[in-house]
């Protein structure tokens, strides 16, 4: 577990850390983190995705028991925290923000900087086609839940159309039949791509912790409480759960605990903006579920480990 610690949540850590602290000392702007995201979302990290999958054999990246069991659980989960919140969260603007942010995990960031420290380019490639399968479940129920408290059962059609041009799903999307038929990428445009892949994750992870808010939390502990424990322990405990029960063990197991423990996506914070909701909440749920999740990550793994599961 040492090893994983110092070799995987570390660097994860650091990085956030120093984008919190560039920000509270003036080195990074509002305006630096709006647009290294922007670059993060529609470059690099599409770029990342599209040369892990590309470049791997489909047989092995492409583990559809795997995604099955993420969309099941997920979908699972999902159910039983809109039960919860409709009977334990009193403030309606609240109601889809805890809801989303017990399930939806920041697998494009953090999780695949996990899944790629402790698993290098073959688990980067599983866990590639596993978030991009589950990407787009996590985001149509975000858009459901949120429009539901806030304009009923219609969803915007614009926002079902952002879905599909998703630039995390393209990316994938296009890389598959790559991977699939093993075409080769001409030199220039894998090395152009390399470039642009190996730029995703310590952006991305500076970026993000550029963004932690941490506020008052007196108003809101019960919210903030009950989506963090869900969120970091109870989700990825129920995956995990679903996939030894299911016979999964090694490196598949082990990427499934990595990105379904992950905290918070940092893009949950952008939908509530968007669609209405507390996004102060919004806010404050991604800082304490990234806090709270590097431990318990570190406990998780390293009893997988030590069970020899992993």
């Amino acid at each position: 577990m040492l090893s994983f610690i110092t070799s995987t949540l570390f660097p994860v850590l650091i990085l956030l850390l120093l984008g919190w602290y560039f920000v509270r000392i003036k080195w990074l702007n509002d305006g630096f983190v709006e647009s290294g995201s922007k670059l993060v979302f529609n470059l690099a990290l599409p770029a990342l995705l599209f040369l892990s999958i590309s470049q791997s054999d489909f047989s092995k990246a492409a583990n559809l028991p795997l995604v099955a069991i993420g969309l099941v659980g997920t979908v699972a989960m999902f159910a039983a925290l809109v039960v919860l919140a409709h009977f334990t969260v009193t403030d309606t603007n609240a109601k889809g923000v805890v809801v989303q942010g017990g399930f939806r995990a920041n697998m494009g960031i953090i999780g695949l900087a996990y899944a790629a420290n402790t698993y290098g380019q073959e688990g980067l490639a599983t866990a590639s086609v596993y978030m991009g399968c589950i990407t787009i479940l996590y985001n149509v129920l975000s858009v459901f839940i949120l429009n539901f408290y806030q304009i009923g059962l219609s969803a915007p059609i614009n926002q079902i159309k952002g879905i599909a041009k998703n630039p995390l799903i393209l990316s994938i999307v296009m890389a598959l039949p790559f991977s699939y038929y093993q075409w080769q990428l001409p030199e220039v445009v894998l090395k152009t791509g390399e470039y642009f892949a190996q730029l995703t994750l310590p952006l991305a992870l500076i970026c993000t912790g550029a963004s932690l808010q941490f506020r008052s939390f007196s108003s809101d502990w019960y919210n903030i409480v009950v989506t963090t424990i869900s969120k970091c322990i109870v989700y990825p405990a129920l995956l995990v759960g679903m996939a030894y029960m299911a016979g999964i063990r090694g490196m598949s197991l082990g990427v499934l605990l990595l990105l379904s423990i992950a905290p918070t996506a940092a893009a949950s914070y952008i939908m509530v903006r968007n669609l209405g909701g507390d996004h102060r909440l919004a806010a404050s749920i991604i800082a304490v579920s990234t806090l709270a999740s590097l431990p318990i990550t570190a406990l998780g793994f390293g009893t997988l480990s030590a069970l020899g599961l992993v």
